[in-house]
């Protein structure tokens, strides 16, 4: 599991930073809309609409977010951390986050706050490109997770499918594509040449099965961080902060 994987690669990273298993205090905790992403001049971000919200980590200063439908708070060492059972969506946000800043803190991640404002329109406006520059022969394209302007911005340019897990948000037109639900997703994996999958998707458990597909796929926000830089992964963030 990638998970476990990061959780392997942040405790020896930890170790080479001299933290190891020195009682470190981190905090998480929910972020509201505004916090997390200012005021993108849309609403209709899942964070906007209430199906995700943004937890945050601090640990010696440093910052780290993850998205995720089930927000909690945490009070604890770093060690504490390293030992969650990462079995629900609320302890693998915490984890995120927490490994997102630790990350930060040793130099190793960059951009592990979400960008805001007008950088979200900004930030969309690129993704065709970085599309084409890192997979040139990329004609149809699945986005996991609904995020609005990427949706519009891809669909200009590629045959596009989106699944949410969001039955709000199921059956919605973004870009002209009709969104599907979660449960579409393997016909999705098996039409498409590339995924491009929130970060969230570590967060609530189905990053493992996108990467099992033998597709590309390519990560996108602040969640992934970490994962990005310890493990390896493609990751697409030009903005964050």
């Amino acid at each position: 599991m990638i998970l476990d994987e990061l959780r392997r690669e942040l405790r020896r990273v930890c170790a080479d930073g001299g933290l190891g298993d020195e009682p470190v205090s981190v905090s998480a905790r929910a972020l509201s809309p505004e916090q997390a992403i200012g005021r993108p001049g849309q609403d209709d971000y899942p964070i906007v609409k209430g199906r995700e919200r943004m937890v945050e980590a601090e640990l010696r200063g440093a910052r780290g977010q993850a998205f995720t439908d089930s927000p909690g708070g945490f009070d604890g060492t770093l060690d504490e951390v390293l030992r969650l059972p990462l079995d629900d969506n609320v302890r693998r946000a915490v984890f995120l986050s927490v490994a997102n800043a630790t990350a930060r803190h040793l130099g190793l991640a960059e951009r592990t706050a979400h960008c805001k404002d007008a950088d979200l329109l900004e930030c969309a406006s690129r993704l065709p490109e970085f599309v084409a520059a890192g997979h040139p022969g990329v004609k149809r394209v699945f986005l996991v997770g609904l995020q609005p302007r990427f949706a519009e911005a891809l669909a200009a340019r590629y045959e596009v499918r989106i699944t949410d897990m969001d039955a709000g948000n199921v059956g919605a037109l973004k870009g002209g594509v009709r969104v599907e639900p979660a449960d579409a997703a393997a016909d999705c994996l098996r039409w498409c040449d590339l995924g491009l999958a929130t970060g969230s998707t570590m967060a609530n458990g189905t990053a493992d099965r996108l990467l099992a597909s033998g597709k590309p796929v390519v990560f996108y926000g602040v969640s992934c961080a970490a994962a990005a830089a310890l493990v390896g992964l493609a990751r697409y963030c030009p903005l964050g902060r």
